[in-house]
C-alpha cells in the first residue's frame, strides 16, 4: 500500500483542492507526504486567477504555509521547492517521485474546463508512463472536494488483465479505510451499441439480442468469480454488479446510487493513459461526479 504521497502544488487555491484527500488518505495509510514545488521557466504571470509562484523564497514560504494549514501532527511532511528553473514540469515531477521514493502522485485536475487537458496532459501522461499510481481530486462547486464518508470502492472492470491490476490495490485501500468493495461491469444494450455493431443490431435483431445476453451472462459469472477471490480474505467486503447501458453513464450513476467514495482503475503501462481514456469514458465520468479517481498502471507489457 502506499507510503509516501507526492503531492506537486503550484501555488493556487484549485490545486490545494486535492489536500483534504490526501490528508484523509496519509491518515488511514500511516503515510508521509512530500509538498513539491517546481520553478518554472518563463512562467504565465498568473495560474488559475491568482499570482504565479516564480521566486524559491516564497515558495518555501507557501509550502510552509500549507503544511501548517492542512496537516496534522502525526503525519509526516517534507516539503522541497525545485529552484533551479525548469520548461519541463512534468517531467521534474516524476523525477523527483523517482528521487524520493514516492509511490503515489495526488494532484487537483484543475477544475471541468481543463479537465481533458489534464487528463491527457504532459504531467499525467508521463506520470502514468512511469508507472506511478495517480490520485485525481475534481474540485466541486465552490471549488472543494467532498471528503469520504466511509462510503465502498467503485472498481470498473471489462474483463481485462488491465482493469484488473487495481483489484489488489483496491482491496488493500478498502481494508485500510474499513469500507467495502463494488466491483462494476457494464454490457451493451442494442441501443448503445456502436460501429459495425449497429448493422447487426438492425439487420440480425433477435441474433443481437441473444448474443447481448451471453455476454451479460458471462460478465455475472467473472465478476462473481472475482469476488469470491477477493473475499477469500476475510477482511475484504465485496458486492459485484453487472449492469445494462452506456458505460460512462452507467459508471457515473452506479458511484451516485451505490454511495461510492472512491473509483479505482486499472490503466495501461505501455501506453499510458491515453489508451484507457481514448474513448473518452473517464472525462464523462468524472465531469458528471465529484469522486476521486486513482488510477493504477499495470506491469509494462
Amino acid at each position: 500500500m502506499f507510503k509516501h504521497i507526492i503531492i506537486p502544488l503550484d501555488g493556487s487555491r484549485l490545486a490545494e483542492t486535492v489536500l483534504p484527500t490526501a490528508v484523509q488518505l496519509a491518515r488511514a495509510l500511516g503515510a508521509s507526504v512530500t509538498l513539491v514545488h517546481v520553478i518554472e521557466r518563463n512562467p504565465p504571470r498568473q495560474i488559475h486567477g491568482e499570482t504565479h509562484l516564480t521566486l524559491p523564497a516564497e515558495a518555501e514560504n507557501y509550502l510552509d504555509d500549507v503544511r501548517r494549514r492542512y496537516f496534522p501532527p502525526e503525519i509526516t511532511v517534507d516539503q522541497h521547492v525545485h529552484t533551479v528553473a525548469i520548461a519541463d514540469v512534468a517531467q521534474s515531477i516524476v523525477d523527483h517521485a523517482h528521487e524520493f521514493g514516492s509511490d503515489l502522485v495526488a494532484m487537483c485536475t484543475h477544475g471541468k474546463s481543463g479537465l481533458k487537458q489534464w487528463l491527457f496532459g504532459n504531467l499525467a501522461q508521463k506520470v502514468s508512463a512511469a508507472r506511478i499510481p495517480v490520485l485525481l481530486v475534481r474540485p466541486g462547486p465552490g471549488g472543494v472536494a467532498p471528503l469520504s464518508n466511509g462510503g465502498p470502492l467503485l472498481v470498473p472492470l471489462d474483463g481485462s488483465e488491465v482493469r484488473e491490476v487495481a483489484l489488489p490495490v483496491a482491496a488493500a485501500l478498502a481494508k485500510a479505510c474499513s469500507t467495502c468493495l463494488k466491483l462494476l461491469m457494464v454490457v451493451p444494450t442494442p441501443g448503445t451499441l456502436s460501429g459495425a455493431e449497429t448493422s447487426s443490431r438492425i439487420l440480425l435483431p433477435a441474433t443481437t439480442k441473444a448474443m447481448l445476453d451471453l455476454v451479460k451472462e458471462d460478465a455475472v459469472h467473472y465478476i462473481q468469480s472475482l469476488a469470491e477471490q477477493l473475499q477469500s480474505d476475510p477482511a475484504v467486503h465485496v458486492s459485484g454488479h453487472v449492469i445494462e447501458g452506456e458505460v460512462a453513464q452507467v459508471i457515473s450513476d452506479a458511484a451516485q446510487s451505490l454511495g461510492v467514495d472512491w473509483i479505482v482503475m486499472g490503466t495501461s503501462a505501455r501506453a499510458g493513459m491515453d489508451a484507457f481514456w481514448s474513448g473518452s469514458v473517464a472525462p464523462k465520468v468524472f465531469n458528471r461526479i465529484y469522486r476521486p479517481l486513482l488510477l493504477i498502471p499495470g506491469a509494462e507489457e
